[in-house]
């Protein structure tokens, strides 16, 4: 019998763009999904360049103009990877037109804005999720029920950074992330490790940080002489405290020599511990401090941690990125036939937003900041 089939826009073609439109071409090959997804229409910010990427990506058709994707009646769900000052009027719009909106961090430039975005979403009760897949990892969520069950008891302390050298060289351009309204590394970046600060440990309560700028001034466009002062974060560390006790620390850095990938944290409890890697991501190191069973135990991730097993039955064959993605899109997918909720959705994305601007007003202000 065949699936009810779902139409699916997208708005973007860059990197994150590519990752949705594979997703959904994959998901139904993995996973026992509700509805068939359906590659409907691509938007791009011109007909040629909509044309070709709708082409490259399998899309039916493309178009220049996103409203028109919008309130196409053959378009069902709406997935955002434009620019960040995008999110919002494209968000806005899909929820008037009673569309599920799938959109990539932030959910905006601001959390005021977020937060009229959630408050839209809710009222309209229209299923909403951001696209923060790391919190997909099998490798996460075994952490989590680690965690819940008791096993390294009472959690007392987070550590957590996230680090990559994208940005390390002073001759990398100006470009939306340096924009004051891209937010710097604690929003481009730091919001990955804020999201998963508070899926292992929960709200924070406090925060307290500093914000560095490290380049002072950029080129203002690849290879260009001139150059302009840089009027964001580079790196930024914040203490944090935690609303159920916990306390710890979190670092952003898009500036750190050497490190590609360094989405990491550790979690001490009263009788163990927890350690994880993004460039380890098929990996969480557990202490459970036994007799005789000093240091970390490597836990290795395979058919036992779903949903690994959609991909392959042997552990050891490893996960990758964009399977993460895959499964983002299959919970998508089920929410959307049963109405239900899909985290992390639009008011958790506003959560993670406040928490970055409560970060920067703590470096403006040079004292704690309560959330």
């Amino acid at each position: 019998m065949n699936k009810p089939e779902i139409g699916i826009g997208l708005v973007g073609s860059g990197f994150m763009g590519r990752c949705h439109a594979n997703a959904f071409r994959s998901v139904p090959g993995l996973f026992e999904v509700p509805t068939e997804p359906r590659l409907t229409m691509l938007a791009e910010a011109s007909d040629d360049l909509a044309a070709r990427a709708a082409q490259a990506l399998g899309f039916a058709r493309g178009t220049g103009d996103w409203q028109a994707l919008v309130s196409d009646n053959e378009v069902d769900i709406v997935a955002i990877t434009a620019p960040n000052l995008l999110h919002a009027p494209i968000a806005h719009a899909a929820i008037a037109a009673g569309k599920t909106v799938y959109c990539e961090k932030p959910l905006s430039t601001t959390a005021a804005l977020a937060l009229e975005m959630t408050e839209a979403a809710e009222a309209a009760g229209v299923v909403t999720l951001v696209g923060f897949n790391f919190l997909r990892n099998p490798m996460i969520k075994l952490a989590r029920e680690i965690i819940e069950s008791g096993e390294i008891g009472d959690i007392t302390g987070f550590r957590g950074r996230h680090a990559e050298n994208y940005m390390a060289d002073a001759e990398v351009p100006h470009s939306f992330r340096t924009d004051p309204q891209g937010g710097g590394a604690v929003a481009d970046i730091g919001s990955h490790i804020i999201s998963m600060a508070r899926y292992l440990i929960g709200p924070m309560a406090e925060v307290q940080a500093e914000c560095r700028t490290i380049h002072a001034a950029r080129p203002v466009a690849p290879g260009a002489f001139e150059r302009a002062p840089v009027e964001v974060d580079d790196m930024t560390h914040a203490l944090v405290r935690f609303g159920n006790g916990v306390s710890g620390s979190l670092e952003a850095n898009w500036a750190a020599t050497a490190r590609t990938m360094d989405l990491s944290w550790e979690i001490t409890g009263t009788k163990g511990a927890l350690a994880f890697t993004q460039e380890r991501m098929n990996e969480l190191e557990l202490w459970s401090g036994a007799a005789g069973r000093s240091g970390y135990t490597r836990i290795e991730s395979g058919p036992a941690h779903p949903p690994y097993g959609q991909f392959c039955p042997a552990p050891g064959h490893h996960l990758g990125f964009t399977d993460l993605k895959v499964i983002e899109v299959a919970e998508l997918l089920a929410a959307h036939a049963g109405g239900a909720s899909c985290g992390p959705d639009f008011r958790e994305a506003y959560e993670v937003q406040r928490t970055v601007e409560a970060m920067q007003a703590s470096h403006a202000k040079r004292q704690w900041v309560a959330l």
